[in-house]
């Protein structure tokens, strides 16, 4: 088994319904165990104007390649109704694959670490609640670490958890 660490997102829709969504669909996806989830923030949107974001973490043991836990990952995005138009654009859920062990892999389909969650509060914020421990490959630092190092002053506790 492999540790994985995910970010979930969504902006459109019934958004805290889409992410409840996808937690239930990657717990029932065989070669997945669901071990914890954060709880979900609210969060300003980076990219061209559009609603806010709630946005969480999770870890996953996996029982499958980094390119097979992607593949199910974007499964999960297009049942779930995201349709891809524009980069960083609204969108109805977005899962993405953060960390994968201590696995450091760069190919044109799939980075390891994502190469943006070091700047990111909005996976920072939730990844620490979680897995404050958890190492960070590339920069060697654990969460709880990074996230001092971004402004987390957009990312707010959203009362509906």
């Amino acid at each position: 088994m492999n540790t994985s660490a995910i970010a979930l997102g969504s902006n459109l829709g019934d958004r805290s319904l889409i992410l409840a969504a996808a937690v239930e669909t990657l717990a029932q996806t065989p070669g997945i165990i669901l071990k914890v989830r954060s709880c979900w923030y609210e969060t300003k949107a980076v990219g061209p104007p559009q609603p806010d974001y709630l946005n969480g973490a999770a870890i996953l043991q996996v029982e499958m390649t980094p390119q097979l836990l992607l593949a199910a990952l974007l499964t999960i995005e297009t049942k779930l109704g995201r349709i891809r138009t524009e980069r960083w654009g609204a969108r109805s859920l977005d899962l993405d694959l953060l960390l994968y062990d201590d696995l450091i892999l760069d190919t044109p389909d799939l980075q390891i670490p994502h190469p943006r969650m070091r700047e990111r509060a909005f996976v920072l914020v939730p990844l620490a609640e979680i897995a404050p421990n958890l190492i960070e490959p590339v920069s060697q630092c654990e969460i709880k670490e990074l996230v001092k190092q971004v402004d987390c002053s957009d990312v707010h506790l959203w009362m509906g958890n």
